[in-house]
Protein backbone atom coordinates (compact mmCIF):
# COMPACT_ATOMS: atom_id res chain seq x y z
CA UNK A 1 0.00 0.00 0.00
CA UNK A 2 1.13 3.23 -0.92
CA UNK A 3 4.04 2.16 -2.54
CA UNK A 4 3.94 5.30 -4.41
CA UNK A 5 5.38 7.24 -1.41
CA UNK A 6 8.40 5.25 -1.10
CA UNK A 7 11.76 6.78 -1.44
CA UNK A 8 13.14 6.56 -4.64
CA UNK A 9 15.99 3.69 -4.86
CA UNK A 10 19.59 4.90 -4.97
CA UNK A 11 21.42 4.47 -8.71
CA UNK A 12 24.59 4.05 -9.89
CA UNK A 13 27.10 6.83 -8.84
CA UNK A 14 27.55 8.86 -12.32
CA UNK A 15 31.13 9.87 -13.45
CA UNK A 16 33.11 12.24 -11.01
CA UNK A 17 33.36 15.12 -13.40
CA UNK A 18 30.01 15.10 -14.26
CA UNK A 19 28.93 15.20 -10.15
CA UNK A 20 29.81 18.86 -9.11
CA UNK A 21 27.82 20.40 -12.51
CA UNK A 22 24.90 18.11 -11.65
CA UNK A 23 24.64 18.72 -8.13
CA UNK A 24 24.60 22.84 -8.69
CA UNK A 25 21.84 22.31 -11.64
CA UNK A 26 19.81 20.29 -9.35
CA UNK A 27 19.94 22.16 -6.27
CA UNK A 28 18.67 25.54 -8.01
CA UNK A 29 16.01 23.21 -9.39
CA UNK A 30 15.22 21.59 -6.13
CA UNK A 31 14.87 24.82 -3.95
CA UNK A 32 12.64 26.18 -6.83
CA UNK A 33 10.49 22.85 -5.92
CA UNK A 34 10.42 23.74 -2.17
CA UNK A 35 9.98 27.09 -2.12
CA UNK A 36 7.31 27.54 -5.17
CA UNK A 37 5.83 23.99 -3.35
CA UNK A 38 5.66 25.29 0.08
CA UNK A 39 4.63 29.09 -1.35
CA UNK A 40 1.71 26.95 -3.21
CA UNK A 41 0.57 25.40 0.72
CA UNK A 42 0.35 28.68 1.81
CA UNK A 43 -1.81 29.99 -1.14
CA UNK A 44 -4.62 27.42 0.36
CA UNK A 45 -4.75 27.37 4.04
CA UNK A 46 -5.33 31.01 5.66
CA UNK A 47 -8.03 31.58 3.35
CA UNK A 48 -10.77 31.44 5.66
CA UNK A 49 -9.40 34.75 7.50
CA UNK A 50 -10.48 36.81 4.02
CA UNK A 51 -14.12 35.22 4.36
CA UNK A 52 -15.04 35.47 8.07
CA UNK A 53 -16.07 39.50 7.85
CA UNK A 54 -18.29 38.11 5.54
CA UNK A 55 -19.57 35.53 7.51
CA UNK A 56 -20.19 37.79 10.63
CA UNK A 57 -22.26 39.07 8.35
CA UNK A 58 -24.02 36.44 7.39
CA UNK A 59 -25.21 35.89 11.19
CA UNK A 60 -22.34 33.70 12.61
CA UNK A 61 -20.46 34.46 15.71
CA UNK A 62 -16.93 35.48 15.85
CA UNK A 63 -16.22 32.40 18.62
CA UNK A 64 -17.96 30.26 16.36
CA UNK A 65 -16.32 31.31 13.10
CA UNK A 66 -12.94 30.85 15.42
CA UNK A 67 -14.15 27.34 16.43
CA UNK A 68 -14.26 26.59 12.40
CA UNK A 69 -10.87 28.03 11.68
CA UNK A 70 -9.72 25.76 15.01
CA UNK A 71 -10.05 22.59 12.86
CA UNK A 72 -7.14 23.77 10.34
CA UNK A 73 -4.96 24.30 13.31
CA UNK A 74 -6.01 20.76 15.45
CA UNK A 75 -5.61 18.78 12.23
CA UNK A 76 -2.22 20.22 10.87
CA UNK A 77 -0.48 20.64 14.02
CA UNK A 78 -1.24 16.15 14.35
CA UNK A 79 -0.63 15.35 10.83
CA UNK A 80 2.74 18.00 10.72
CA UNK A 81 3.93 15.88 13.54
CA UNK A 82 2.47 12.42 12.28
CA UNK A 83 3.14 13.29 8.54
CA UNK A 84 7.07 13.98 9.88
CA UNK A 85 7.68 10.24 10.45
CA UNK A 86 6.14 9.21 6.97
CA UNK A 87 7.75 11.81 5.22
CA UNK A 88 11.00 10.36 6.51
CA UNK A 89 10.13 7.92 4.62
CA UNK A 90 8.67 9.07 1.39
CA UNK A 91 9.86 10.51 -1.65
CA UNK A 92 9.84 13.88 -1.30
CA UNK A 93 8.35 14.60 -4.95
CA UNK A 94 5.26 12.47 -4.80
CA UNK A 95 4.40 13.53 -1.24
CA UNK A 96 4.75 17.39 -1.01
CA UNK A 97 2.42 17.36 -4.88
CA UNK A 98 0.21 15.22 -3.42
CA UNK A 99 -0.93 17.01 -0.51
CA UNK A 100 -1.14 20.69 -2.47
CA UNK A 101 -3.69 18.95 -4.82
CA UNK A 102 -5.47 17.81 -1.72
CA UNK A 103 -5.66 20.38 -0.14
CA UNK A 104 -6.47 22.54 -3.33
CA UNK A 105 -9.51 20.47 -4.00
CA UNK A 106 -11.25 21.04 -0.48
CA UNK A 107 -11.18 24.80 -0.66
CA UNK A 108 -12.53 24.31 -4.76
CA UNK A 109 -15.20 22.46 -3.06
CA UNK A 110 -16.07 25.36 -0.07
CA UNK A 111 -15.62 27.38 -3.18
CA UNK A 112 -18.28 26.86 -5.37
CA UNK A 113 -20.43 24.10 -3.16
CA UNK A 114 -22.55 26.98 -0.71
CA UNK A 115 -23.53 24.12 1.14
CA UNK A 116 -19.53 24.26 2.39
CA UNK A 117 -20.13 27.46 4.03
CA UNK A 118 -23.75 26.71 5.82
CA UNK A 119 -23.03 25.71 9.83
CA UNK A 120 -20.08 25.68 11.94
CA UNK A 121 -20.04 22.10 12.20
CA UNK A 122 -19.69 21.82 8.34
CA UNK A 123 -16.87 24.25 8.01
CA UNK A 124 -15.19 22.19 10.73
CA UNK A 125 -14.86 19.26 8.77
CA UNK A 126 -14.09 20.58 5.66
CA UNK A 127 -11.21 23.04 7.79
CA UNK A 128 -10.19 19.87 9.57
CA UNK A 129 -9.66 17.53 6.79
CA UNK A 130 -7.86 20.70 4.65
CA UNK A 131 -5.33 21.37 7.62
CA UNK A 132 -4.71 17.04 7.40
CA UNK A 133 -3.41 17.42 4.08
CA UNK A 134 -1.48 20.72 5.01
CA UNK A 135 0.45 18.47 7.02
CA UNK A 136 2.19 17.07 3.79
CA UNK A 137 3.57 19.95 2.86
CA UNK A 138 7.09 21.11 5.55
CA UNK A 139 8.23 17.79 6.27
CA UNK A 140 9.38 16.78 2.86
CA UNK A 141 10.72 20.09 2.32
CA UNK A 142 12.51 19.67 5.67
CA UNK A 143 13.60 15.86 4.43
CA UNK A 144 14.98 17.74 1.08
CA UNK A 145 16.98 20.37 2.64
CA UNK A 146 18.84 18.40 5.10
CA UNK A 147 20.28 15.66 2.14
CA UNK A 148 20.55 18.27 -0.31
CA UNK A 149 22.69 20.84 1.58
CA UNK A 150 25.11 20.74 4.47
CA UNK A 151 25.22 22.01 8.27
CA UNK A 152 26.98 24.87 7.38
CA UNK A 153 25.36 26.22 4.60
CA UNK A 154 21.75 25.24 5.96
CA UNK A 155 21.01 28.36 8.11
CA UNK A 156 20.86 30.57 5.21
CA UNK A 157 19.18 28.59 2.78
CA UNK A 158 16.08 27.63 5.36
CA UNK A 159 15.87 31.55 6.02
CA UNK A 160 15.92 32.14 2.19
CA UNK A 161 12.96 28.89 2.02
CA UNK A 162 11.24 30.43 4.87
CA UNK A 163 9.82 33.12 2.73
CA UNK A 164 7.78 30.73 0.70
CA UNK A 165 5.35 30.99 3.04
CA UNK A 166 5.40 34.54 3.34
CA UNK A 167 5.07 34.72 -0.43
CA UNK A 168 2.10 32.32 -0.91
CA UNK A 169 0.32 33.71 2.57
CA UNK A 170 1.07 37.17 1.19
CA UNK A 171 -0.54 36.37 -1.89
CA UNK A 172 -3.59 35.27 -0.76
CA UNK A 173 -5.02 39.12 -0.48
CA UNK A 174 -4.16 40.07 -4.07
CA UNK A 175 -5.70 36.89 -5.36
CA UNK A 176 -8.86 37.44 -3.37
CA UNK A 177 -8.93 41.23 -4.53
CA UNK A 178 -8.36 39.62 -8.33
CA UNK A 179 -11.34 36.97 -7.43
CA UNK A 180 -13.83 40.09 -6.16
CA UNK A 181 -12.84 42.22 -9.35
CA UNK A 182 -13.68 38.93 -12.00
CA UNK A 183 -16.61 37.29 -9.40
CA UNK A 184 -17.78 39.60 -7.39
CA UNK A 185 -17.68 36.59 -4.76
CA UNK A 186 -16.55 36.83 -1.25
CA UNK A 187 -16.33 32.54 -2.00
CA UNK A 188 -13.47 33.22 -4.44
CA UNK A 189 -11.15 33.87 -1.64
CA UNK A 190 -11.22 29.89 -1.71
CA UNK A 191 -11.43 28.90 -5.42
CA UNK A 192 -9.22 31.38 -7.34
CA UNK A 193 -6.12 30.65 -4.80
CA UNK A 194 -6.82 27.10 -5.24
CA UNK A 195 -6.60 27.06 -9.34
CA UNK A 196 -2.82 28.80 -8.82
CA UNK A 197 -1.91 26.12 -6.05
CA UNK A 198 -2.96 23.09 -8.99
CA UNK A 199 -1.03 24.65 -11.43
CA UNK A 200 1.99 25.55 -8.94
CA UNK A 201 1.65 21.49 -8.08
CA UNK A 202 2.07 20.49 -11.42
CA UNK A 203 5.17 22.61 -11.96
CA UNK A 204 6.86 21.10 -8.92
CA UNK A 205 6.71 17.29 -9.69
CA UNK A 206 8.32 18.31 -12.53
CA UNK A 207 11.22 19.82 -11.14
CA UNK A 208 11.54 17.85 -7.83
CA UNK A 209 13.39 14.89 -6.75
CA UNK A 210 14.55 12.42 -4.10
CA UNK A 211 18.24 12.11 -2.27
CA UNK A 212 21.25 13.00 -4.17
CA UNK A 213 21.78 9.27 -4.23
CA UNK A 214 18.95 8.20 -6.06
CA UNK A 215 20.31 10.98 -8.92
CA UNK A 216 23.52 9.12 -8.77
CA UNK A 217 25.17 11.22 -6.35
CA UNK A 218 27.28 11.04 -3.71
CA UNK A 219 25.59 12.40 -0.20
CA UNK A 220 26.07 16.06 0.21
CA UNK A 221 28.57 15.71 3.20
CA UNK A 222 30.51 14.14 0.59
CA UNK A 223 30.59 16.39 -2.39
CA UNK A 224 30.88 19.41 0.31
CA UNK A 225 33.19 18.05 2.66
CA UNK A 226 31.39 19.26 5.68
CA UNK A 227 31.15 16.16 8.36
CA UNK A 228 29.62 16.42 11.00
CA UNK A 229 31.61 15.03 14.11
CA UNK A 230 31.93 10.20 14.06
CA UNK A 231 30.34 10.58 10.43
CA UNK A 232 30.05 7.80 8.44
CA UNK A 233 28.23 5.46 6.41
CA UNK A 234 25.68 4.53 8.78
CA UNK A 235 24.42 7.76 8.69
CA UNK A 236 22.76 7.64 5.45
CA UNK A 237 20.69 4.34 7.11
CA UNK A 238 17.03 5.07 7.17
CA UNK A 239 15.73 5.03 10.79
CA UNK A 240 12.64 2.90 11.77
CA UNK A 241 9.81 5.44 13.66
CA UNK A 242 10.24 4.02 16.99
CA UNK A 243 14.48 4.55 16.67
CA UNK A 244 13.39 8.48 15.89
CA UNK A 245 11.11 9.14 18.85
CA UNK A 246 13.29 7.06 21.16
CA UNK A 247 16.75 8.09 20.53
CA UNK A 248 16.33 11.77 18.87
CA UNK A 249 12.97 13.65 20.02
CA UNK A 250 11.65 12.67 23.35
CA UNK A 251 14.68 12.44 25.58
CA UNK A 252 15.65 15.94 24.27
CA UNK A 253 15.61 18.79 26.45
CA UNK A 254 15.86 21.59 24.40
CA UNK A 255 13.55 20.00 21.67
CA UNK A 256 10.86 20.78 24.26
CA UNK A 257 11.64 23.76 25.15
CA UNK A 258 11.71 25.60 21.78
CA UNK A 259 8.31 23.16 21.38
CA UNK A 260 6.33 24.87 23.87
CA UNK A 261 7.77 28.24 22.88
CA UNK A 262 6.16 27.42 19.39
CA UNK A 263 2.59 27.73 21.50
CA UNK A 264 3.47 30.87 22.28
CA UNK A 265 5.16 32.44 19.15
CA UNK A 266 2.22 30.85 16.72
CA UNK A 267 -0.25 32.26 18.91
CA UNK A 268 0.94 35.39 18.33
CA UNK A 269 1.20 34.84 14.49
CA UNK A 270 -1.92 33.79 13.75
CA UNK A 271 -4.06 35.49 16.65
CA UNK A 272 -2.57 38.74 14.50
CA UNK A 273 -2.95 37.18 11.14
CA UNK A 274 -6.33 35.07 11.24
CA UNK A 275 -8.21 37.96 13.12
CA UNK A 276 -6.37 41.03 11.21
CA UNK A 277 -9.12 41.45 8.59
CA UNK A 278 -12.45 41.44 11.26
CA UNK A 279 -10.12 43.57 13.41
CA UNK A 280 -9.55 46.08 11.05
CA UNK A 281 -12.98 46.11 9.48
CA UNK A 282 -14.41 46.83 13.22
CA UNK A 283 -11.92 48.81 15.40
CA UNK A 284 -10.43 50.84 12.91
CA UNK A 285 -12.61 51.06 9.96
CA UNK A 286 -10.83 49.46 7.19
CA UNK A 287 -12.34 48.39 3.93
CA UNK A 288 -12.08 45.21 2.17
CA UNK A 289 -9.10 46.55 0.03
CA UNK A 290 -7.47 47.88 2.51
CA UNK A 291 -7.72 45.10 5.08
CA UNK A 292 -6.40 42.81 1.83
CA UNK A 293 -3.29 44.67 1.41
CA UNK A 294 -2.51 45.02 5.19
CA UNK A 295 -2.74 41.21 5.21
CA UNK A 296 -0.55 41.10 2.02
CA UNK A 297 2.22 43.48 3.98
CA UNK A 298 1.95 41.31 7.13
CA UNK A 299 3.16 38.64 5.11
CA UNK A 300 5.72 39.91 2.55
CA UNK A 301 7.18 42.08 5.57
CA UNK A 302 8.26 38.75 6.89
CA UNK A 303 10.29 38.24 4.28
CA UNK A 304 13.21 40.44 4.85
CA UNK A 305 12.76 40.04 8.29
CA UNK A 306 13.33 36.42 8.19
CA UNK A 307 16.61 36.88 5.97
CA UNK A 308 17.62 39.70 8.60
CA UNK A 309 17.03 36.89 11.79
CA UNK A 310 18.56 33.96 9.78
CA UNK A 311 21.85 36.52 9.08
CA UNK A 312 21.76 37.70 12.72
CA UNK A 313 21.75 34.01 14.27
CA UNK A 314 24.99 32.78 11.95
CA UNK A 315 26.79 36.35 12.41
CA UNK A 316 25.70 38.14 14.97
CA UNK A 317 24.50 35.33 17.67
CA UNK A 318 27.14 33.03 16.77
CA UNK A 319 24.46 30.72 16.01
CA UNK A 320 22.31 30.33 19.61
CA UNK A 321 18.96 30.43 18.06
CA UNK A 322 17.33 31.14 21.48
CA UNK A 323 18.80 34.63 21.76
CA UNK A 324 18.56 35.45 18.47
CA UNK A 325 14.70 34.94 18.81
CA UNK A 326 14.21 36.14 22.20
CA UNK A 327 15.75 39.66 20.51
CA UNK A 328 13.19 39.58 17.84
CA UNK A 329 10.44 38.21 20.27
CA UNK A 330 11.08 41.81 22.20
CA UNK A 331 10.55 43.68 18.84
CA UNK A 332 7.32 41.94 18.27
CA UNK A 333 6.07 42.91 21.79
CA UNK A 334 6.40 46.43 21.05
CA UNK A 335 4.87 46.58 17.64
CA UNK A 336 2.27 44.72 18.89
CA UNK A 337 1.54 47.45 21.53
CA UNK A 338 1.30 49.96 18.89
CA UNK A 339 -1.26 47.94 16.99
CA UNK A 340 -3.86 46.96 20.08
CA UNK A 341 -3.28 50.91 21.17
CA UNK A 342 -3.12 52.94 18.44
CA UNK A 343 -6.99 55.03 17.82
CA UNK A 344 -9.05 54.67 15.02
CA UNK A 345 -8.54 56.69 12.16
CA UNK A 346 -4.69 56.88 11.93
CA UNK A 347 -4.40 54.08 9.53
CA UNK A 348 -1.22 54.82 8.59
CA UNK A 349 0.21 53.75 12.21
CA UNK A 350 -2.09 50.67 12.06
CA UNK A 351 -0.31 49.49 8.63
CA UNK A 352 3.10 50.08 10.33
CA UNK A 353 2.44 48.65 13.46
CA UNK A 354 1.02 45.53 11.31
CA UNK A 355 3.68 45.13 9.15
CA UNK A 356 6.59 45.80 12.11
CA UNK A 357 5.03 42.44 13.57
CA UNK A 358 5.42 40.62 10.16
CA UNK A 359 9.12 41.75 9.95
CA UNK A 360 9.79 40.47 13.65
CA UNK A 361 7.68 37.52 14.25
CA UNK A 362 8.77 35.41 11.13
CA UNK A 363 12.44 35.23 12.34
CA UNK A 364 11.36 33.40 15.51
CA UNK A 365 9.00 31.03 13.69
CA UNK A 366 11.86 30.21 11.42
CA UNK A 367 14.37 29.79 14.25
CA UNK A 368 12.24 27.55 15.69
CA UNK A 369 12.07 24.77 12.86
CA UNK A 370 15.83 25.36 12.22
CA UNK A 371 16.79 24.30 15.57
CA UNK A 372 14.37 21.25 15.63
CA UNK A 373 16.38 20.41 12.40
CA UNK A 374 19.69 20.75 13.98
CA UNK A 375 18.78 18.76 17.16
CA UNK A 376 18.35 15.92 14.94
CA UNK A 377 20.29 13.74 12.88
CA UNK A 378 19.11 14.31 9.28
CA UNK A 379 16.88 11.10 9.29
CA UNK A 380 14.89 12.09 11.79
CA UNK A 381 14.34 15.80 10.71
CA UNK A 382 10.91 15.84 9.57
CA UNK A 383 9.98 14.39 12.95
CA UNK A 384 11.68 16.93 14.88
CA UNK A 385 10.38 19.55 12.83
CA UNK A 386 6.98 17.85 13.09
CA UNK A 387 7.05 17.78 17.02
CA UNK A 388 8.00 21.00 17.52
CA UNK A 389 4.86 22.14 14.81
CA UNK A 390 2.62 19.73 16.71
CA UNK A 391 2.92 22.22 19.68
CA UNK A 392 2.75 25.45 17.44
CA UNK A 393 -0.73 24.23 15.79
CA UNK A 394 -1.96 22.59 18.39
CA UNK A 395 -1.62 24.56 21.04
CA UNK A 396 -0.79 27.95 19.65
CA UNK A 397 -2.41 28.11 16.23
CA UNK A 398 -5.97 26.40 17.66
CA UNK A 399 -6.20 29.39 20.86
CA UNK A 400 -5.03 31.94 18.63
CA UNK A 401 -8.72 30.64 16.50
CA UNK A 402 -11.24 29.79 19.08
CA UNK A 403 -9.77 31.20 22.33
CA UNK A 404 -8.74 35.05 20.99
CA UNK A 405 -12.53 34.44 18.55
CA UNK A 406 -13.93 33.95 22.26
CA UNK A 407 -12.15 36.59 24.25
CA UNK A 408 -13.01 38.67 22.19
CA UNK A 409 -16.62 38.06 22.02
CA UNK A 410 -16.53 38.58 25.89
CA UNK A 411 -13.92 40.97 27.06
CA UNK A 412 -13.57 43.05 23.55
CA UNK A 413 -10.88 43.66 21.32
CA UNK A 414 -8.74 44.50 24.28
CA UNK A 415 -9.31 41.58 26.05
CA UNK A 416 -8.13 39.46 23.01
CA UNK A 417 -4.73 41.76 22.77
CA UNK A 418 -3.84 41.36 26.54
CA UNK A 419 -3.72 37.54 25.56
CA UNK A 420 -1.75 38.08 23.07
CA UNK A 421 0.59 40.04 24.65
CA UNK A 422 0.88 37.69 27.59
CA UNK A 423 2.04 34.57 24.86
CA UNK A 424 4.49 37.49 23.66
CA UNK A 425 6.17 37.12 27.35
CA UNK A 426 5.38 33.40 27.46
CA UNK A 427 7.55 32.72 24.56
CA UNK A 428 10.30 34.91 25.62
CA UNK A 429 10.82 33.19 28.60
CA UNK A 430 11.15 29.73 26.89
CA UNK A 431 13.42 31.19 24.79
CA UNK A 432 15.18 32.28 27.30
CA UNK A 433 15.63 29.10 28.87
CA UNK A 434 16.69 27.67 25.39
CA UNK A 435 19.36 30.46 25.34
CA UNK A 436 20.93 29.52 28.41
CA UNK A 437 21.31 25.58 27.69
CA UNK A 438 22.59 25.57 24.02
CA UNK A 439 26.04 26.43 25.15
CA UNK A 440 28.93 24.86 23.37
CA UNK A 441 29.56 22.71 25.87
CA UNK A 442 25.93 21.18 25.93
CA UNK A 443 26.13 21.12 21.76
CA UNK A 444 28.80 18.66 21.81
CA UNK A 445 27.51 16.66 24.22
CA UNK A 446 24.56 16.27 22.07
CA UNK A 447 26.57 15.85 18.25
CA UNK A 448 28.10 13.19 20.24
CA UNK A 449 24.93 11.73 21.13
CA UNK A 450 22.75 12.04 17.94
CA UNK A 451 25.73 11.28 15.70
CA UNK A 452 26.45 7.42 16.93
CA UNK A 453 23.89 5.57 15.02
CA UNK A 454 23.90 1.92 16.62
CA UNK A 455 25.16 -1.20 14.12
CA UNK A 456 21.43 -2.41 15.06
CA UNK A 457 19.91 0.45 13.46
CA UNK A 458 22.00 -0.03 10.42
CA UNK A 459 21.38 -3.74 10.17
CA UNK A 460 17.46 -2.84 10.64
Amino acid sequence: MFKFLKPAPHISRMDEEKIDSSYKRLRWQLFLGIFLGYAGYYLVRKNFSLAMPYLVEQGFSRGDLGVAMSGVAIAYGVSKFLMGAVSDRSNPRVFLCLGLLLSAAIFLFMGFVPWATSSVTIMFVLLFLNGWVQGMGWPPCGRTMVHWWSQKERGSVVSVWNCAHNVGGGMIGPLFILGMGWFNDWRSAFYVPAAAAIAIAVLVFVVMRDTPQSCGLPPVEEYKNDYPKDYNAEHEVELSAKEIFKKYILPNKLLWYIAFANVFVYLLRYGVLDWAPTYLKEAKQFSVDKSSWAYFLFEWAGIPGTLLCGWMSDKVFKGNRGATGLFFMGLVTVATIVYWLNPAGNPTVDMLALIAIGFFIYGPVMLIGLHALELAPKKAAGTAAGFTGLFGYLGGSVAASAVVGYTVDHFGWDGGFMLLIGSCVAAMVLLALTMLNDTPANKTKREEKMLKPTLASASA
